[in-house]
């Protein structure tokens, strides 16, 4: 029999096998899962009713709350597109993508509210704003009254189409403009299967959003989690101090962070205070991991980290760094490498780094290629942009735009964008590499390298530093801790030290784009590969 593939299909199982349990955790809210359900398919009929028509795009200005993870079930209940957008954008940026996706409603926080002010008069398609939370002036409603003029009632998953899309994300922007990337139901609710199985996912998990909806749905979480009955716990922004109080107050055993939370994680000083014991794994991603950063996860958390890799466009998770039975770690050292690493793919997904010519590069771990990507997770396209669609497939690989080494055990690690690939007198220098080495100093918080010009040498390293509080260290002191853990020609032949964060996305990934322009005001970079 033909069923057709949608994640709705997991949030009615989980009303069914798990009616009584408690699915969501926001603040002091507490949903059982029939409770969460009957609000998605209030939300579903609401929009109906209101006039939203299948493949319409509904927007969500919103951090990490039930409300928004409502959305994920209730808008494509509707047949509708459902399009969490970056909280970080500006009024700009957001004008930009809202009128390039034409979305029709937007439900918003009340902490956004000035800013929707302005997006009114510019976005000529949104009919309606409607406030999360309350109901300032700028709205036109209420969420929860639009929720009453719904009804509960399980939607026919045989009346849907498969292969409609079901979610737009806007790409974070940290090498150009954002696109649209659409996934499809069919791509949502295969990439949940590996998701549920990488990351060891079963109805006593009880999961903290760390990392923001709006990318990518939180790496494939909210499907995964309700597929499998897990406990959704939501925290609004990223803090490390109520990331804490959450761990303990509700047994939390496992969550995601890219490595900036993680680290911002291990320098809290309260971390000392809360009991964690209840953690059973962490995982890092959106940007590479370092060896040293995973043993001290390890060691602050008690329990296992392992890094992994993807993009918006593979809906995002594509590998793992979880063991492998066929590899033997040398030691520890080894054990925290592999960790580190991008790791190997997930199942319904085949990755391979390749040369120019779409042929595999020798899997030496030292011959670098790009990695492609072919699988079931892979998005539809870019939303109305089909030349930029092309541009990034061969056939059904899509190309990344990583740069990476791999090995016969099909170990991927990535050293670099296209973009950041610094080349220095005709070598090319990793800045992931240089940055791993640095981030190794005791006294440094944060750190970016980049490709600055050069008369003599084409680009030299640049690196920038944030030192952790009451620490202190010079240019040359740096300089002589790398000498030996990276090759002379790598070193950075400019330190800046920095006492201001580093610019981030929505996710928390180190905007190079922003941090290079003050070098290259005025001349051409090429992108190189």
């Amino acid at each position: 029999m033909f069923v057709p593939l949608t994640p709705l299909r997991f949030l009615h199982r989980a009303m069914d096998l798990y009616p009584n349990k408690t699915g969501v955790v926001c603040g002091e809210r507490r949903l059982t899962y029939r409770a969460f359900g009957e609000r998605c398919e209030r939300l579903g009929s609401a929009l109906e009713r209101s006039g939203i028509r299948p493949g319409d795009r509904v927007a969500f200005l919103s951090f990490n709350t039930h409300r928004l993870l409502e959305g994920y079930f209730g808008v494509i209940h509707a047949k509708a597109i459902v399009m969490p957008l970056n909280v970080r954008l500006t009024a700009a940026e957001l004008t930009a993508i809202l009128n390039h996706a034409e979305a029709r409603v937007l439900f918003f926080e009340n902490d956004f509210a000035d800013l929707v002010a302005r997006l009114r008069p510019a976005c000529p398609s949104l009919e309606r704003f409607l406030c999360l939370d309350g109901g300032p002036a700028v709205a036109d409603g209420a969420y929860e009254d639009l929720l009453a003029t719904g009804e509960p009632g399980r939607a026919d998953v045989m009346s849907f189409e498969e292969a409609s899309i079901a979610e737009l994300f806007y790409t974070s922007g940290s090498t150009g403009a954002p696109k649209g990337v659409t996934l499809s139901h069919r791509t949502l609710y295969l990439h949940a299967f590996p998701v549920a199985a990488t990351f060891f996912l079963d109805d006593t998990v009880v999961d903290l959003h760390t990392i923001p909806l709006f990318h990518a749905n939180g790496w494939g979480r909210p499907q995964a989690s309700t597929m499998m009955g897990a406990t959704h716990v939501m925290i609004r922004r990223f803090e490390p101090a109520r990331v804490f109080q959450l761990i303990e107050r509700e047994r939390v055993t496992t969550m995601a962070l890219v490595p900036t939370m993680a680290n911002a994680l291990l320098n809290a000083p309260e971390r000392a205070q809360y009991d964690l014991s209840s953690l059973r794994v962490v995982y890092t991603g959106g940007a590479a991991s370092s060896p040293e950063l995973v043993a001290r996860v390890e060691a602050a958390l008690g329990c296992p980290c392992y890094a992994g890799y993807g993009l918006t466009e593979t809906a995002p998770v594509a590998t793992s760094s979880r063991q492998k039975s066929t590899v033997v770690y040398r030691d520890e050292a080894d054990r925290c490498a592999r960790q580190a690493m991008a790791g190997w793919p997930v199942p319904g997904c085949e990755v391979r780094v390749v040369d120019a010519d779409l042929r595999d590069v020798p899997r030496d771990s030292s011959t670098i290629g790009e990695v492609v990507i072919r699988g079931d997770n892979v998005m539809t396209g870019y939303y109305k942009e089909p030349e930029a669609t092309r541009a990034v497939m061969s056939g059904a690989w899509f190309h990344t735009g990583d740069m990476a080494v791999w090995d016969e055990e099909g170990y991927v690690q990535i050293v670099d964008r296209k973009k950041d690939i610094i080349i220095s007198g005709g070598e090319n220098i990793s800045s992931i590499e240089v940055e791993k080495a640095i981030y190794s100093h005791a006294a440094v918080f944060e750190c970016a390298v980049i490709g600055a010009p050069d008369e003599k040498w084409g680009e030299i390293p640049v690196a920038i530093v944030v030192l952790k509080e009451g620490h202190a260290l010079t240019a040359a002191e740096l300089l002589a801790y790398l000498e030996g853990r990276i090759a002379r020609f790598k070193m950075p032949r400019v330190i800046e030290f920095t006492d201001q964060p580093l610019p981030k996305t929505g996710t928390g990934k180190i905007v190079k784009r922003v941090l290079r322009e003050p070098f290259w005001e005025g001349r051409e970079r090429r992108v190189h590969g």
